[in-house]
């Protein structure tokens, strides 16, 4: 999928490089479609499958798409010491306000893994305020303490094991970069699952107390009962992150957030026979869906969506 890469400069002197989907030989900013804004997961990038499938989608539906890469995904190290977390949405936000400045058409947004984590903490700080019409949530860890958990038994080892390793890469850069700031580089390169590394790195470089202080804080379950918009979580059984523990109860849930839980899909899969990705049909379609419910002035758009609610 061709892309534009822009550079956003942010207040504290750091930068995020955005993607924006190009249209058929022109440049879609500014264009009058609307805009989705795309997060992506722990480590991910547009390269990632998920990512490129999920804009390819987006612009077959007359969709315009621009990426976040959170710092440092982009294929270049930030500037500064510290770089991205789950409950990160100040950047979010400077893009989201950038965009309306300009003048963008904001539709939608969608959010994988980390991405939806911090999207739907997001959606519920701003509550009114939230500048999107529909937000989706692919794979939220929803409870950081649980998936952190849970990633250290069984199979999904692999999977944890396999993105510390892609963390510390970038955390020998890190090193490198910033060999004077409060983090014991030793410890995170000798952590043996999140919660340790974590606790040795994205805590103390983000303003955390500890990795408790940072999983409590940054967890997106105790924010949907703020959420306004109309809001699609898309979660899986047999997620590595997902344990009966993270689901969150009915008064949990605004009226305005329907949670489709399957019993298969893994974490931000959800592959067909055909190898397609059914969260590249069911995303966009369901973000018209809401938009065109709002154009017909339905009351409340989330009675529609009520009804699609699963009864667990």
């Amino acid at each position: 999928m061709p892309t534009r890469r822009e550079r956003l400069e942010l207040p504290d002197g750091d930068f995020v490089d955005l993607d924006w989907t190009l249209g058929t030989g022109q440049e879609t900013q500014g264009s009058d479609s609307p805009l989705v804004c795309v997060f992506h997961g722990l480590a991910g990038s547009i390269a990632s499958p998920y990512a490129a499938g999920i804009v390819a989608a987006l612009q077959r539906h007359g969709m315009r798409a621009v990426f976040l890469h959170f710092r440092g995904c982009s294929g270049e190290p930030n500037r500064l010491a510290r770089a991205y977390h789950s409950g990160d949405t100040a950047d979010i936000g400077f893009l989201v306000e950038t965009l309306v400045a300009r003048g963008e058409k904001l539709l939608a947004a969608i959010g994988f893994s980390l991405g939806a984590n911090a999207l739907l903490k997001y959606a519920g700080e701003s509550a009114l305020k939230c500048r999107f019409r529909a937000v989706v949530a692919v794979s939220p860890p929803l409870v950081l303490a649980v998936g952190a958990n849970t990633l250290r038994r069984g199979f999904a080892r692999v999977y944890q094991n396999y993105l510390l390793g892609q963390l510390k890469q970038n955390a020998a850069t890190k090193a490198r970069q910033h060999p004077n700031c409060e983090v014991d580089w030793s410890q995170v390169q000798a952590a043996r699952d999140f919660w340790q590394f974590d606790d040795a790195m994205t805590a103390p470089l983000h303003g955390f107390r500890d990795v408790h202080h940072y999983y409590a804080a940054s967890s997106s379950r105790q924010f949907l009962a703020a959420i306004q918009v109309p809001t699609l979580i898309i979660h899986s059984r047999d997620d590595p992150f997902w344990t009966p523990a993270v689901l969150p109860t009915a008064q949990e849930l605004a009226p305005s957030v329907t949670l489709e839980l399957s019993e298969r899909g893994g974490h931000v899969g959800f592959v067909q026979r055909d190898g397609s990705s059914w969260v590249d049909v069911r995303a966009p379609f369901w973000i018209r869906e809401q938009v065109a419910a709002m154009c017909r002035e339905v009351p409340h758009a989330a009675e529609s969506a009520a009804s699609m609610r699963e009864t667990i």
